[in-house]
C-alpha cells in the first residue's frame, strides 16, 4: 500500500527518536521513499549519518540553508510528500504545532505543508498528562492531525504510565490508513456527543459533566476509515471534529430530530450523555426567589429515549447500533440489560464514579457488550477508544457486505 508513496519524516528530541530507525526501514521495506528532517534535539539521540544511511536522503536540519532555500526548499520538502509524520512528537514539537510557530525548520515545515499531518507522540507520563499537552493535542486534533500512540509501559526515566511512543509497525499502519482508501469508504454514520442542556429558564438548564470528548474522538476515527460522519453534538466543552457534518443541538427532543433527519445512515453511535428529564414547561423569564424561603415547584417530564426509537424501528433501522452506558456502579450488569432493554446490536460501557476520572477527562475503560457477552478494554485515551471501536464497526459493517 506504500509503494512509491513519499513520507517526510521529522525526528524529534526524544529517547525514543531510536525507534524511528527502525520505522525508516519498515517504510522502505514497503516500498516508500522517506525524507528525513532531524531536529536539533532529536540529533542528540540519534545522528544524521544513522538516519540519511537507513532513509538514502539526505538529512535536513537546518532552515538558513542558502543552497536549498534559494528554490524555497521548505516549502518544496514540505509539499513533495504524500503525507508528513512527526516521531517522535516530542511536548515541544507538540506546543509548537498547536501555537504556530516556525522557528526551526521541522516547526516551518509543519506550517508549511498542505498535506496532512500523523504525529506519534513520546515523553514522561508527567509531560503527558499535563493540562497544557492536553490543551495542545487537543487542537491539534481539532486541526485535523492525526495520532497514533502513545502506549502505556515503563519508560527510560523509570516511571510507568502513558507516553511511550507507538511501536514502529504500529506507525506504519496508520501511515497506511492515512494513505488508502479506508475500511469505511462510502459508508454513512451518525454520532452523538456532548451533554444535553434542558432549559428551567432563559438563564439555567439542567445538564450533566460530558465533556464530549469521546464521541467527537469516535466521529474522528470513523472519518480518518473513509466514512461519511454526522455528528449530532450538544453544548459540548471540546471543539468539534474537522471533516464530519456537524449538527448543533441543545436539548434531546432537538438531538432526537436531528438523528431522525440524518438517516438513512449504516451504522449509528450515541455517545451523547442525554438528560432523561426535562422541566416540563420552562419559564419564560428568570425565576425568582420569593421571600418565603421555599424553592420553586419545577415539574418535570421524561424525555424521548433516542436510542431505544432508534433501535426498535421497523424500517430503516441502521444496520448496526450502538449505545453508551455510563454506569457508577455494576457497570456490566447495567449495561448489559440496558443493551437488551433498549434493542441495540452493541452497548459500549464505562464507570464514571467520580475516583475514576473519566467523565470530562482524557482517558477512558471501557467494556464492549454484545450479544456474545463483555469484552473488557484496558485503560486507554478515549483517542484509542475510538480508533478501536472504529475498528470494531468497519470490521462488523464488512461481513454484513
Amino acid at each position: 500500500m506504500l509503494q512509491g508513496k513519499r513520507i517526510l519524516l521529522i525526528i524529534g528530541g526524544g529517547i525514543a527518536a531510536y525507534k524511528s530507525l527502525e520505522l525508516i526501514r519498515r517504510l522502505r521495506e514497503r516500498g516508500a521513499s522517506v525524507t528525513p528532517v532531524l531536529t536539533r534535539a532529536g540529533a542528540q539521540f540519534v545522528t544524521p549519518l544513522s538516519v540519511s544511511a537507513l532513509a538514502g536522503e539526505a538529512v535536513h536540519d537546518e532552515l538558513f540553508d542558502l543552497t536549498a532555500e534559494a528554490e524555497m526548499g521548505h516549502i518544496e520538502l514540505s509539499r513533495a510528500a504524500d503525507l508528513v509524520v512527526v516521531a517522535p512528537a516530542t511536548a515541544d514539537l507538540m506546543a509548537k504545532m498547536a501555537g504556530g510557530h516556525a522557528d526551526d525548520l521541522a516547526s516551518t515545515l509543519l506550517m508549511a505543508t498542505d498535506k496532512r499531518v500523523l504525529i506519534a507522540p513520546a515523553m514522561n507520563v508527567r509531560m503527558w498528562q499535563h493540562p497544557a499537552t492536553q490543551r495542545n493535542l487537543a487542537t491539534l486534533i481539532a486541526d485535523g492531525v492525526l495520532t497514533v500512540g502513545p502506549n502505556a509501559g515503563d519508560m527510560a526515566c523509570g516511571e510507568f504510565g502513558p507516553g511511550r511512543m507507538a511501536e514502529p509497525m504500529e506507525i506504519v499502519a496508520a501511515i497506511e490508513a492515512a494513505l488508502t482508501d479506508g475500511p469505511l469508504e462510502g459508508r454513512r454514520i451518525l454520532v452523538t456527543s456532548g451533554p444535553t442542556h434542558e432549559p428551567i429558564d432563559p438563564v439555567r438548564y439542567i445538564a450533566n459533566r460530558s465533556s464530549g470528548a469521546q464521541g467527537a474522538a469516535i466521529a474522528r476515527a470513523l472519518a480518518a476509515l473513509g466514512a461519511e460522519v454526522t455528528f449530532i453534538t450538544g453544548p459540548a466543552s471540546v471543539p468539534p471534529p474537522q471533516g464530519v457534518q456537524i449538527v448543533p443541538v441543545e436539548t434531546a427532543r432537538e438531538m432526537l430530530e436531528a438523528v431522525q433527519a440524518a438517516l438513512p445512515v449504516d451504522a449509528a453511535v450515541f455517545a451523547a450523555a442525554v438528560a432523561d428529564w426535562r422541566v416540563k414547561e420552562a419559564a419564560g423569564t428568570k425565576l425568582k426567589k420569593d421571600g418565603s424561603g421555599r424553592p420553586p415547584r419545577l415539574e418535570f417530564a421524561e424525555n424521548p429515549d433516542i436510542l431505544a426509537t432508534i433501535a426498535q424501528m421497523q424500517e430503516g433501522r441502521p444496520r448496526l447500533v450502538i449505545g453508551f452506558a455510563a454506569e457508577t456502579h455494576d457497570v456490566i450488569a447495567h449495561a448489559t440489560e440496558k443493551r437488551a432493554r433498549k434493542g441495540c446490536d452493541w452497548i459500549v460501557a464505562n464507570d464514571v464514579s467520580p475516583a475514576t476520572g473519566i467523565m470530562g477527562g482524557a482517558e477512558n475503560a471501557v467494556t464492549l457488550i454484545t450479544a456474545e457477552g463483555a469484552e473488557s478494554w484496558p485503560r486507554m485515551s478515549k483517542e484509542e477508544v475510538a480508533r478501536r471501536l472504529a475498528a470494531r464497526i468497519a470490521e462488523a459493517l464488512g461481513e454484513d457486505g
